[in-house]
């Protein structure tokens, strides 16, 4: 069963330096039925004004992914990492324990596009850690790339959570597809773009819950940039 999950329906905040769209509850949006999806709690789709950015706050015991989509974003935190994570780049922090950080735009002139993802570890009190890595644009068109999985397979990042998380640019002749194992269910979700999820058309901001369904199909695309999410 797919069930569509619109962007007009997300959860949105204007607070002038930083514009962003919730899928799911966050902050002072709240919505009972959107609570998450199986460990994937957080998916923030946020804009970041030039010079602007989230001052130094703290996290616990959950497994924190950056994309970014255009611009440039900068990290400094508490276990002695900064680093400025640019399209292509993906950054995990797994918070454990307990770490603290900041994130900023460093440019005066441009904007930031990022996507913060939240998954919940499978265990908590953890050792705090951090891990960047970088994945091409010829490395995700017309295919899905690992990007983030539980024991950093090919390349991508470790999370603590029998989860693992695959990006695609996909054009008008491209087309995947993506096994779904027995007992396990899958999130896509649009970043950018258009793309056809078993045929159901979807746009940038949309997202897809996809329960007792073997494959999922991502074709038709226009200019798309996909996420997906294939969870516990």
């Amino acid at each position: 069963m797919l069930t569509v999950r619109k962007a007009e329906a997300r959860g949105h905040a204007n607070h002038g330096w930083l514009d962003t769209y919730h899928t799911f509850s966050f902050a002072d949006y709240y919505d009972a039925r959107e609570m998450g999806y199986g460990p994937l709690r957080v998916i923030n789709d946020d804009v970041v004004a030039p010079g602007q950015g989230f001052g130094t706050h703290g996290h616990r015991d959950m497994e924190i992914i950056t994309y970014v989509l255009e611009g440039a974003l900068e990290h400094k935190d508490s276990m002695g990492n900064g680093s400025i994570i640019r399209p292509g780049d993906v950054q995990r922090m797994s918070a454990g324990t307990g770490v603290r950080h900041s994130e900023f735009n460093p440019s005066r002139e441009e904007r930031v596009h990022l996507l913060q993802i939240w998954i919940e570890p499978k265990f908590t009190g953890i050792r705090p850690s951090y891990e960047e890595a970088q994945f091409g644009a010829a490395e995700k068109k017309g295919q899905l790339r690992l990007i983030a999985s539980p024991d950093g397979r090919d390349g991508s990042v470790t999370i603590h959570q029998d989860a693992r998380v695959y990006a695609s640019l996909l054009d008008r002749d491209d087309a995947v597809t993506h096994a779904v194992a027995p007992g396990r269910r899958a999130y896509v979700h649009v970043a950018r773009g258009t793309v056809k999820v078993n045929g159901t058309p979807l746009k940038g901001g949309d997202g897809v819950k996809a329960e007792n369904i073997s494959t999922i199909e991502l074709a038709g695309g226009n200019d798309a940039e996909v996420l997906l999410f294939d969870l516990p």
